[in-house]
């Protein structure tokens, strides 16, 4: 005969099942995305950085004429 399983060992399972399940379909979308953009950089604009509160300084942007006519 076979034993039957208590109602807390099938929700322990099914948990099991529904978490492994998540952690495969996360491996997949990275195994995707990694095909997708291969050894391409990322790189935020200075709207991203300001968008994230980061201080964004105009004045780097290339304004290298001051520093070189000086006298």
């Amino acid at each position: 005969m076979a034993r039957k399983r208590s109602r807390t060992a099938v929700l322990k399972r099914q948990r099991e099942v529904k978490k492994s399940e998540k952690q495969a379909l996360k491996r997949e979308k990275r195994e995707i995305r990694k095909e997708e953009a291969p050894d391409q950089e990322q790189v935020a604009t200075r709207e991203d950085l300001a968008g994230y509160g980061f201080p964004v300084d105009e004045a780097e942007e290339g304004d290298t004429s001051d520093s070189t006519s000086a006298e």
